[in-house]
C-alpha cells in the first residue's frame, strides 16, 4: 500500500492515537504513578513507556550520586509492527508536509519513478534525529544542543524550507527588475484606491473608534469597491510600513507592488510542496520552476494587481483542502475555511472553487455518505466543506469594510458587476473582438503560444500518466462491481482514497472550462485562466519525473557512473530543459505581454499571426530614454492608453522626465504616442490628420515589432492647422 493510502487509512484514527500517545507518555517527574496504573502487558508492549521509565530511573540515579557521569541506558525494546504503525500514525497526524505523505501511485508496480520517490521520502521519513525531536518521550528538543535542535527542525521541515528558498530567489528577481517595468492601467486605479485605504489604516492605528464610524467607512472604502479589498489593503499596509515608515523601498510603487510579488513566492512555494508530497521532491522543484518561467506569469508577478495573488490563493486553498482531507480534525477543517475566505477576498475567481471541491468530496466521501444516509435518512457533510461554507464567507465579510453596512445590497452589486462585466476588446488571429461570442479556440491557442513548449510537452507526459492511472483505477473498480475480470489492467493499481490526481485535474479544468463558454469575456488574455497554471506545472513536474527516471535507468544499465554522478547528470538535464524557458522569460522583460514562444515565431510571429501585442498602456515608461534626449521642459504629451494615475506615478518617481505634461488628445499635444493594438489604428489616422504628417519620429520596438510610435507636431504648425489642410 502506498503512503497516501496509509495516511488516508489512518486519518480517522491518527488523531486519537496521537493524542493517546501524548497522554500515555509520562513526564520525568510523574511517570511512576502513571506507570503503576498500566497493566504489565501494556507496559511491555509500549516502547515509549519503557523509554520514559528508563529516563526516570536515570534521573533518580543521577540525583542520588551527582558525581556519576554516565547512567546506564535503557535496554532496547523491539516494537511490534502494530506499535511501529501506531508511532507512524502519531507522527503523521501532526505535519501535513511530512516526507511519508507521498501519493498512492508510489505503490503501483509499473511506476518508473517509484524508486525516486522512495529516496525522496526517506530523507524525511527516515529521520536521523533523536526521537525527542519528534515529540516522543525518549529525549525532547530542549535536552539537545542548539545545533542538533536546529538540524532536527530543518530535517522535519525540509520541504517548506526548500519552498521558501525558491520563493526568496524568485521574489528577489522580481524586485531586481521592477524598476524597468512601467505601470499598467489597472495598477494606476489600485495605487489610488490603496492610498485611500491607507488613510483608513492610519486612522485605525491612531483613533480606532473613529475608523469604525459609518461615514468614514463609506467614504474611504467606496474607492474601487467593485473588487475585494484584501490585496489593496496589503498594498496599503506595505506602502505605509515599507515606504512611509521604515523607508525600506526607494520607490512608492515597489512598496505597493511588493505584496503581489510575495504572492508569487507563495504560489511557487506551495506548488513545490504540493508536488513533493503528491509525487516527489524532484517533481515539486520542476513544477515550481516551470510555473515561474512563463513570460506572461513573470510579467503579472510584478504588478500591484490581483491576478497572481488569486493564482497563489487558488493553489494554496486547494492544498489546504487536500491536507484537511488527508489529516482530518477540526483544526485542518478550520484552516480550509479560513483559506477559502481569504481566496474569496482576493478575487471573484474563488467563486469557481466549489466546482473543484464538491466533485472531489463526492469521490472521497460519496460511498460513506450514501451508506450513512441510507441508515439514518440524514446526509452527512464533510467538515471541510462545512467550514468552507461558513467560515469562508465570514472571513470574506470581516475583511472587507465596504460590506459592513448595507451588506446584502452591496454584495448583490458586487456580484452583478462581475456577472455583467463590460466586454473590452481583444485581438485574436487578426480580428478584434469587441463583444461576445468569444472564439472557443482563444484559450487553447493562447496557452500554446505563451507557455514554453517544453513545459507543455512535460505536462502532456505527466497528465497522460495520471489520466491513465485514473482510468485503470476506474476499470478495476468496474470489474469488482460487475464481478468480472476485465482484460485491462492486468494488475489493479493501488487505490488512492484521497483521489489526488482527480483533484489536480479538477483544479486545472475548472478555470479553463469557463473560457469555452461563448459569453465569457477574454479581454485580459492569459491572466483570466492563470489559476490553472499551478496544476499544469504540477503535471509537468510529474512528466519530468518520468523522463528523468528513464534516463537514470539507462545511465545505471549502460554506464559505470555511481549514484552521485547520476544525480549530477539528472540535475544538468533539468537545468538544460529549462534553459530555453529562462532565456525567453528573461528576454521578454519588460514586454511580457508581447512575448510568444519560439514555435509560434516569438514576438514577431505573434504579431504576424495577429495575436494581441499589449494592453493597459504599460509600455509608456520604455520611452524614457527617448523622452530625456528629445524633449524639453513644458512639452505636452498625449498619453494615449496610459491611465492618468499611472502617468502621474511615473512622473513622481522620475521614471519619465518630470518636465513633461500629459494631455488627453493629439490636438492638445506637441508629442503624441500610440500603443500598437489593432483597434487603436484610428488614433494613428487622427494624429496624421492633426499633425499633417504620417511618419513617426521614433518607434519603440521589441524584436523588431513596433510597440509604441512617437509623433511630433511639425515645427511651426499650430494646433488644428493640420486638420484644415
Amino acid at each position: 500500500m502506498s503512503k497516501v493510502d496509509d495516511a488516508a487509512g489512518e486519518k480517522g484514527t491518527s488523531g486519537a492515537k496521537g493524542a493517546a500517545s501524548a497522554k500515555d507518555a509520562p513526564s520525568a517527574t510523574g511517570a511512576s504513578a502513571k506507570d503503576a496504573e498500566q497493566p504489565e502487558e501494556t507496559q511491555r508492549l509500549n516502547p515509549a513507556m519503557v523509554a520514559a521509565k528508563a529516563k526516570v530511573a536515570d534521573a533518580r540515579v543521577t540525583a542520588a550520586d551527582p558525581s556519576l557521569k554516565e547512567t546506564p541506558k535503557a535496554p532496547a525494546v523491539a516494537a511490534t509492527s502494530g506499535d511501529a504503525a501506531a508511532g507512524r500514525e502519531g507522527t503523521a497526524s501532526d505535519d501535513p508536509t511530512e516526507g511519508d505523505d507521498a501519493a498512492s501511485e508510489s505503490a503501483t508496480s509499473d511506476d518508473p519513478t517509484k524508486g525516486d520517490r522512495a529516496a525522496s521520502e526517506s530523507a524525511t521519513s527516515d529521520d536521523p534525529t533523536p526521537a525527542g525531536a519528534h515529540g516522543g518521550a525518549a529525549e525532547p528538543d530542549g535536552d539537545l544542543p542548539v545545533g542538533q535542535r536546529v538540524r532536527a527542525w530543518a530535517t522535519r521541515n525540509v520541504d517548506p524550507l526548500i519552498g521558501v528558498g525558491i520563493a526568496i530567489v524568485y521574489v528577489a528577481w522580481l524586485l531586481g527588475t521592477a524598476r524597468s517595468l512601467g505601470f499598467s492601467r489597472d495598477e494606476g486605479f489600485y495605487f489610488s484606491a490603496s492610498g485611500e485605504y491607507e488613510r483608513w489604516f492610519k486612522l485605525l492605528f491612531s483613533t480606532p473608534s473613529k475608523a469604525f464610524e459609518r461615514p468614514v467607512i463609506d467614504q474611504i472604502w467606496a474607492a474601487n469597491h467593485e473588487h475585494p479589498s484584501l490585496m489593496k489593503s496589503l498594498f496599503a499596509l506595505s506602502h505605509h510600513f515599507l515606504w512611509h515608515k521604515w523607508k525600506i523601498f526607494e520607490d512608492q510603487s515597489t512598496a505597493f507592488r511588493f505584496p503581489g510579488m510575495l504572492s508569487m513566492g507563495l504560489a511557487l512555494a506551495v506548488t513545490y510542496v504540493f508536488g513533493a508530497r503528491a509525487f516527489s521532491r524532484r517533481a515539486g522543484i520542476i513544477a515550481a520552476v516551470a510555473l515561474g518561467l512563463m513570460p506572461n506569469v513573470f510579467y503579472h508577478a510584478h504588478l500591484a494587481c490581483f491576478d497572481v495573488p488569486i493564482m497563489a490563493m487558488w493553489i494554496t486553498c486547494i492544498f489546504t483542502y487536500w491536507c484537511a482531507e488527508k489529516k482530518g480534525g477540526f483544526g485542518w477543517a478550520l484552516a480550509a475555511g479560513v483559506m477559502y475566505g481569504l481566496t474569496l477576498e482576493t478575487k471573484h475567481n474563488a467563486w469557481m472553487l466549489p466546482a473543484v471541491f464538491l466533485p472531489h468530496a463526492i469521490l472521497v466521501h460519496g460511498r460513506a455518505m450514501a451508506s450513512e444516509t441510507s441508515k439514518t435518512a440524514r446526509l452527512p457533510v464533510p467538515a471541510t466543506l462545512i467550514a468552507m461554507a461558513t467560515v469562508g464567507p465570514a472571513v470574506f465579510l470581516a475583511l472587507w469594510p465596504w460590506l459592513w453596512n448595507d451588506t446584502l445590497p452591496r454584495i448583490q452589486e458586487y456580484v452583478n458587476f462581475h456577472l455583467h462585466h463590460d466586454y473590452y476588446n481583444i485581438e485574436f488571429l487578426g480580428v478584434t473582438y469587441f463583444g461576445p461570442p468569444s472564439p472557443k479556440s482563444y484559450m487553447p491557442v493562447m496557452i500554446a503560444a505563451t507557455v514554453p513548449t517544453v513545459t507543455l510537452v512535460l505536462f502532456a507526459i505527466g497528465a497522460f500518466d495520471r489520466a491513465r492511472l485514473l482510468v485503470a483505477r476506474f476499470a478495476a473498480w468496474l470489474g469488482q462491481t460487475l464481478e468480472r475480470a476485465l482484460p485491462w489492467p492486468k494488475q489493479a493499481p493501488a487505490s488512492d482514497p484521497l483521489h489526488t490526481d482527480a483533484l489536480l485535474f479538477l483544479s486545472l479544468a475548472v478555470p479553463l472550462a469557463v473560457f469555452l463558454l461563448p459569453r465569457t469575456p477574454i479581454f485580459g488574455g492569459t491572466k483570466h485562466w492563470i489559476t490553472a497554471y499551478p496544476a499544469l506545472a504540477l503535471f509537468a513536474g510529474r512528466g519530468f519525473d518520468l523522463v528523468a527516471t528513464r534516463i537514470e535507468a539507462l545511465l545505471q544499465s549502460r554506464t559505470t557512473l555511481d549514484a552521485t554522478k547520476r544525480s549530477w547528470v539528472l540535475a544538468f538535464v533539468g537545468a538544460l530543459t529549462f534553459l530555453a524557458p529562462f532565456a525567453v522569460t528573461r528576454h521578454s522583460h519588460p514586454f511580457g505581454l508581447s512575448a510568444y514562444v519560439p514555435i509560434f515565431g516569438g514576438t514577431a510571429g505573434g504579431a504576424d499571426l495577429g495575436l494581441n501585442r499589449q494592453f493597459w498602456g504599460f509600455t509608456t515608461q520604455s520611452l524614457d530614454p527617448w523622452f530625456r534626449e528629445n524633449t524639453k521642459p513644458g512639452d505636452t504629451v498625449y498619453i494615449m492608453d496610459t491611465a492618468w494615475q499611472s502617468w502621474q506615478r511615473m512622473i513622481d518617481e522620475k521614471r519619465i522626465p518630470p518636465w513633461l505634461r500629459g494631455v488627453g488628445s493629439p490636438a492638445e499635444a506637441e508629442i503624441s504616442i500610440v500603443h500598437h493594438e489593432q483597434h487603436i489604428n484610428e488614433v494613428d489616422y487622427n494624429i496624421w490628420t492633426e499633425y499633417g504628417a504620417a511618419a513617426p519620429e521614433y518607434v519603440l520596438t521589441h524584436d523588431g515589432v513596433p510597440i509604441v510610435s512617437v509623433y511630433r507636431r511639425p515645427h511651426g504648425l499650430q494646433r488644428g492647422r493640420g486638420r484644415n489642410r
